[in-house]
């Protein structure tokens, strides 16, 4: 397998994307907004409607759309204009029917292409994509890891972080950008229908096992890594599909996990405030608590 160039390739893809995709999707939980990727994923869809309809880059104009539509998420939100789940609502249909007219005004062929972008050509992996991949890699976990503990006191409760002087309003809207970034870079991998998954999966496994939020950062990325190379090691000698692959491999060890955690009993952690006891909590010693990390 190692001896052919593009599965070489499609692997560092995998490990750079699973190593990403999870600790954005970690955020992402805590805030129960899991299903956003799918949103910013419709709305990327339209991006490359729109880019295959005008012959410029699809993969510039689905990160302008992608960007454009977690920023309004975000704005909506704090505004108190719509709720999170309507705001997305709206990411999913204005997404997928304005990239299913643009598309039908495409010239001959792009229905075709537009396959790749949905489904993902983890295989057609080059160079020049490993190199997007691995800036990902570093801006991404840059604000993922670095600024964990304002997100995290942020996503836990969002009254305190302002009342600490924590910018709440601008690291939302910078999560949001990088939640964009990351569905529309990944594409590539796992395609715009599938990428959520690679974000939510991981990170619902960390939560199974990781007792604080930083080591579930950890937990998730290890779990998205290796998933990811597990499941383009099976689609290659299985002959099926790398992304749906790779998404089954993730639910297959969340599955796993799960019955683990049923047959232990181990009961799930509670997330509470920084520095506020949750309101009929039992017992640290029952129930282990989520510490802010650093």
């Amino acid at each position: 397998m190692l001896s052919y160039e593009f599965m070489r390739l499609a692997l560092v893809a995998a490990v750079l994307v699973g190593l990403t995709a999870p600790t954005v999707g970690v955020h992402l939980v805590q805030r129960r907004l899991s299903l956003i990727g799918d949103g910013l994923g419709h709305m990327a869809l339209l991006g490359v409607a729109i880019g295959l309809a005008t012959r410029s880059a699809p993969v510039l104009t689905a990160l302008a759309t992608a960007v454009a539509g977690a920023l309004l998420v975000e704005l909506l939100r704090h505004r108190r204009s719509a709720s999170a789940d309507v705001a997305l609502a709206v990411l999913f249909y204005g997404g997928i029917a304005g990239g299913v007219v643009v598309v039908s005004r495409a010239p001959a062929g792009t229905p075709a292409n537009l396959d790749s972008y949905l489904f993902g050509a983890l295989t057609t992996t080059t160079r020049g994509d490993l190199v997007v991949f691995a800036a990902m890699a570093v801006g991404v976990l840059a604000v993922t890891i670095g600024l964990s503990r304002q997100l995290f006191t942020i996503a836990v409760d969002e009254e305190y972080a302002a009342a600490s002087g924590l910018p709440v309003l601008r690291l939302d809207l910078l999560l949001a950008t990088v939640t964009a970034g990351t569905v529309v870079l990944s594409m590539r991998v796992l395609g715009l229908l599938l990428i959520s998954a690679l974000m939510v999966l991981p990170a619902a496994c960390a939560r199974l096992v990781a007792p604080s939020f930083r080591s579930s950062l950890g937990v998730a990325a290890l779990v998205g890594v290796s998933t990811s190379v597990g499941g383009t090691v099976v689609s290659f000698h299985a002959d099926t599909p790398s992304g749906a692959t790779i998404v089954l491999t993730a639910i297959a060890a969340f599955g796993l996990l799960a019955a683990g955690r049923l047959v232990l009993r181990r009961p799930l952690p509670r997330l509470r405030p920084p520095g506020r006891p949750a309101q009929g909590a039992p017992p640290a010693a029952a129930t282990p608590e989520l510490r802010l990390p650093g």
